[in-house]
């Protein structure tokens, strides 16, 4: 069982492309669509309707910064100073190139500062590696499950330390 990507983008037009980026990098993984931080906090918390959702983090969590109810900054700074949760990989996903908006995400220990292409097709190539590497290439925290490549097969391999 592959963990998910949570995507967190309240834009139409930016989910869109973002999920067909996704989709063009052939990933397993589910991708999980909350549409402001305050519905991405009751996702990770697993309140409210996500109350029953099984337990773990996802792969990412790929975070847009302007959002609705609760912004992007708000949703890193919650995530990174809750322990069973500051392990979630965290790529902020935005078009502001603002020095202030880049210097607090690193800051709060953001993962990755990705600024959206306009250019559809390099918005699809950046998505698309961003899923591969964060998803596939990077090495999960103690306790993910994930699939590991052994010639052509795929066995789960699992650490039960409770990710």
């Amino acid at each position: 069982m592959l963990k998910p990507i949570l995507l967190v983008e309240d834009n139409p037009h930016d989910l869109e492309l973002t999920l067909i980026a996704l989709e063009r990098s052939q990933l397993a993984n589910d991708v999980i669509v909350m549409r402001d931080g305050a519905e991405a906090l009751d996702y990770l918390f697993r309140r409210g309707e996500h109350a029953d959702r099984l337990p773990g983090n996802p792969a990412i969590m790929m975070l847009d910064l302007k959002l609705p109810k609760v912004d992007g900054l708000q949703v890193l700074k919650i995530v990174r100073d809750t322990p069973e949760l500051r392990s979630i990989p965290i790529v902020m996903l935005t078009s502001s190139r603002e020095g202030p908006d880049l210097q607090r995400a690193y800051e709060l220990n953001v993962n990755a500062y990705v600024v959206k292409p306009v250019e559809f097709k390099a918005f699809v190539s950046a998505i698309s590696d961003l899923g591969v590497f964060w998803a596939v290439l990077n090495e999960p925290p103690p306790g993910s499950l994930r699939l590991h490549r052994r010639g052509s097969e795929n066995e789960p391999e699992a650490d039960n330390t409770g990710n």
